[in-house]
């Protein structure tokens, strides 16, 4: 069986060899590790992928590595590499990034599994279906916005999903369900930020004349636009194009972009510093 392991806790020495030691005592072979100390917290970010041949499971193994999670004061998640992260889509009109997102599942690139696709718009339903994935259209007013996070939720509940992204969801998500689903919920913005927030990015970066543009996956949180930064990548304007050229590059960025994010969280390569991230690529 394949296992992922992934905590932190405050930097000290002996935190490694206790870790590795436990795991030894269970036969695990570890294929790859990653560790990173911010000296500005004192915290130690750790992220080990290990086989064990025989039976073990999640309760062998988090029984073994429970006195040195107590010993460091460990914050400490286990995963079963078998385990297909469940996720939820959600859409609006724009359909590049779901489409990237049904590609790359498709072809092995993304090993997670797309339990429902959620729209406030009706025009992806035939994809869904070629998809053979769950569609649901909830129109949203601000009369029943409630009402319709109220069934997400349900929905989440019901499909066990662990991730919902936004892709290209042009919705603002209410303060209540963001925090509910914190660190849950990946966003693609089409922009570059902290740059141009908000609306019509790629239309306020045409009238500052800038010579690059770009896409950024984050985290949401009840703060539009300024949760932890999670894949960033940008590309190359000039003036003699116009905000149609700006958006129809912007459009193969943004679909790169969170596909690349989403793959990071769905391997358990994304950790929470506080408002940052790392980023165990």
């Amino acid at each position: 069986m394949q296992f992922i392991l992934t905590f932190s806790c405050p930097d000290k020495a002996g935190i490694v060899a206790g870790v590795t030691s436990a795991l030894a005592r269970q036969g695990a072979d570890i294929t790859e590790t990653h560790q990173f100390s911010d000296r500005s917290t004192g915290q130690l970010f750790m992220r080990l992928a290990f086989f064990t041949p025989g039976p073990n499971d999640m309760a062998d193994i988090k029984t073994c590595l429970a006195p040195v999670a107590e010993q460091f004061g460990m914050n400490m998640r286990l995963h079963d590499a078998a385990v297909l992260p469940r996720m939820i889509i959600m859409v609006s009109r724009f359909d590049h990034a779901l489409l990237n997102l049904l590609y790359q599942v498709r072809v092995g690139w993304l090993q997670a599994r797309i339990v429902a696709i959620v729209s406030n718009h009706p025009d992806s339903e035939a994809t869904a279906q070629q998809a053979g994935i769950p569609y649901y259209y909830w129109p949203v007013t601000p009369q029943n916005k409630a009402e319709q996070e109220a069934r997400l939720l349900e929905l989440v509940h019901t499909t066990q999903a662990d991730l919902i992204v936004l892709a290209r969801y042009m919705q603002v998500l209410s303060d209540t369900l963001s925090t509910q689903l914190s660190g849950r919920i990946i966003n693609i913005h089409h922009s570059f930020l902290p740059s141009f927030k908000g609306a019509r990015p790629y239309h306020q970066a045409y009238a500052r004349g800038v010579k690059l543009i770009g896409a950024t996956a984050h985290y949401v949180t009840a703060d539009l636009d300024e949760g932890p930064i999670i894949e960033q990548e940008t590309a190359r304007v000039s003036h003699n194009l116009s905000p149609n050229d700006y958006i129809a590059t912007g459009r193969g960025v943004e679909s790169q972009v969170l596909a690349r994010a989403v793959k990071l969280h769905t391997e358990h390569r994304v950790m929470l510093n506080g408002h940052r991230t790392i980023i165990f690529s």
